[in-house]
């Protein structure tokens, strides 16, 4: 049964994270699986991230690994959440999802951000200093212009075969990022992890500003947010702790690890600084049983007034968050009932 408001669609974001003594390709072959699994219940998109020598990520390319998620599925939308523009040169980016638009036509997502590198080694490697995200509004507009043969940051460059096809963008909202959405005039992603009054804050102002444009005539809001779902409270918050965890261990140990089984997270004697990073990323995760979940949407729901939810939720226990992802597939009334969908 679905209780949700009507219309609103559902999305899932997996970043790839390994696992503890996982190779990274294990990790990409998993995320790839899961897309399969996630159009088969309904889901409206399934997007993939770009992180660059984090221990516990694998997802490094996410154009590459979008390309294998739409080779292996036949409707679901796929994109990026997103392609990190400082990183990038605008028409090598232009030119990547020209390529991807081209081979799966109306089903390619640009899903862009301001992240740079996350420390001074990194950066220097991609070739980008820490200021490397003040003209992202230039590299945005840029960027878009190829699509539509309007840029003029390069007279007389094209981007082939980019020109003239339109892959969906959207700006993830780190910062200024919903400004930046706003003036493009395209979609927005903003996470609930934010803290909920910067999150409303920054819808508020998204749709108070948006100016439209060849991409959108009206503002779209996506949330994106933990979300687990499981037959006790317990349960749930088991399959959301390792992720938890190694978000904390990065806050004190300054790097992000493989994930744990949470049994082990359990019995690690934790520092009082450690447990309050741990406590900080539970903090706005959605968790629990169906009926708790129900409510706990429907009032994000009726504050945001969303377009679109997109689940980020990651887990040691990758068995448990398909299961997760059946129920809220069924919650949404976008999937049958769990006990019709294919085992796994």
């Amino acid at each position: 049964m679905n209780v949700l408001p009507p219309g609103v669609r559902f999305s899932v974001l997996d970043r790839s994270l390994t696992l503890e003594g996982e190779h990274p390709a294990s990790a990409l072959r998993h995320a790839v699986a899961f897309a399969r699994e996630v159009e088969r219940l309904g889901y409206h998109r399934f997007w993939v991230a770009e992180h660059h020598s984090v221990p516990g990520v694998a997802g490094s390319a996410p154009t590459v690994l979008a390309a294998a998620v739409a080779a292996v599925t036949e409707r679901i939308r796929v994109g990026t959440g997103g392609v990190m523009l400082p990183n990038h040169q605008p028409l090598v980016v232009a030119e990547q999802f020209g390529v991807l638009e081209s081979l799966f036509p109306d089903r390619i997502d640009l899903g862009v951000g301001r992240s740079v590198g996350f420390t001074d080694g990194i950066r220097a490697a991609l070739g980008r200093g820490k200021d490397a995200a003040e003209d992202f509004p230039d590299r945005l507009a840029e960027l878009l212009g190829y699509f539509l043969g309007t840029q003029d940051a390069h007279p007389g460059v094209h981007a082939r075969p980019a020109e003239g096809l339109r892959p969906a963008p959207f700006v993830l909202a780190t910062g200024a990022g919903a400004d930046h959405a706003a003036a493009a005039g395209v979609p927005l992603v903003v996470a609930a992890a934010i803290g909920e009054e910067r999150m409303l804050a920054a819808i508020e102002h998204y749709r108070a500003a948006f100016r439209p444009s060849a991409w959108s005539t009206r503002p779209y809001v996506v949330v994106a947010g933990t979300i687990a779902i499981a037959d006790t409270e317990e349960e749930a918050y088991d399959l959301l702790l390792p992720e938890a965890w190694a978000a904390a261990y990065s806050r004190t140990k300054g790097t992000f690890p493989p994930l744990l089984p949470a049994e082990r997270i359990r019995a690690t004697a934790m520092t009082p600084r450690e447990r309050e990073h741990l406590d900080a990323a539970l903090r706005d995760q959605i968790h629990g049983t169906a009926e708790t979940v129900a409510g706990e949407l429907a009032g994000l729901f009726a504050r945001t007034d969303a377009d679109e939810f997109l689940v980020t939720t990651s887990s040691h226990d990758r068995a448990g968050r398909l299961r997760s992802a059946r129920r809220l597939a069924e919650l949404a009334g976008i999937a049958p009932r769990i006990g019709a969908a294919a085992a796994g």
